[in-house]
């Protein structure tokens, strides 16, 4: 372990939790952050998968690492989590799971739309309470909340996740000013399109004019601006795409932008 290593485990450990760990970005995170000496507790859907990355994890890095099978939808199975999880001297949260509906917003039944928002926003608020706190006695700690250039404009076909992903990106920058000066590190991490399981299946065959990043790119961004920003871009090109839409546009125009790109992803 590396000085820089030993000091990011002071500061941000000796357990972390990842939830949304079992791929794509969450994966990354809780490789990166096994690599710094970091225990881990994992947290995904599908218990194999995450069991299997887990033995990778502590035969590669020597951390011990615990998974548990959550459904982050249902507030009764996170805060049973949270309250495990909360018996280990947790320092350090990431929350990357998300639930992202593509259609028309009609086309998809109230019941999914309400579980895109509870697994998006009511999960992360659940686990920052049942986590916090503790950071917040020993006045160290860090809590990173993965959203989405999704959430800075309004973006047709993914309506209510993109408005979960602005919660995200809020929620998170507020408690960076309220919580920082008590020693907790809190960071927004926009993600662009990322080359994912997930988003690779959902553009199979289709063509999609954003350019698209890995998911070391979005973890490296992360936690090198983590207690130094609010919040951060990840990718030189979603910097310039995010500058474009938000500063140089007008609002409608960077809507129906952002319409005709999501469109794309209708096509099955």
């Amino acid at each position: 372990m590396t000085a820089n290593d030993a000091a990011f485990r002071d500061r941000y450990g000796p357990w972390a939790v990842v939830a949304g760990a079992s791929e794509g970005i969450g994966a990354e995170f809780a490789r990166q952050l096994a690599s710094r000496g970091l225990d881990l507790v994992l947290a995904a859907r599908r218990a194999g998968p995450l069991e299997a990355f887990a033995a990778e994890l502590r035969s590669r890095h020597g951390v011990e690492v615990e998974t548990h099978a959550v459904d982050l939808a249902d507030a009764d199975s996170v805060r049973g989590f949270g309250r495990e999880a909360g018996t280990r001297q947790v320092g350090f949260l990431v929350y990357n799971a998300a639930l992202s509906l593509i259609g028309r917003y009609f086309d998809h039944p109230i019941e999914n739309r309400l579980r895109e928002l509870d697994t998006n926003c009511r999960a992360p608020l659940l686990l920052i309470d049942a986590l916090v706190p503790p950071m917040l006695e020993r006045g160290r700690g860090g809590v990173i909340l993965m959203t989405s250039l999704s959430g800075i404009q309004g973006t047709p076909y993914i309506g209510n996740y993109a408005a979960t992903k602005a919660w995200n990106l809020i929620f998170g920058e507020s408690l960076w000013g309220e919580l920082g000066p008590r020693g907790v590190d809190v960071l927004s991490v926009l993600a662009g399109a990322t080359r994912t399981p997930g988003y690779l299946a959902n553009t199979a065959g289709r063509s999609t004019a954003a350019p698209v990043g890995d998911t070391d790119e979005v973890v490296n961004a992360a936690l090198a601006a983590l207690g130094k920003r609010p919040s951060v871009i990840a990718g030189g090109a979603n910097k310039a795409a995010a500058f474009l839409m938000t500063r140089l546009l007008p609002r409608p125009q960077a809507v129906r932008i952002m319409a005709k790109a999501t469109y794309k992803l209708l096509a099955r």
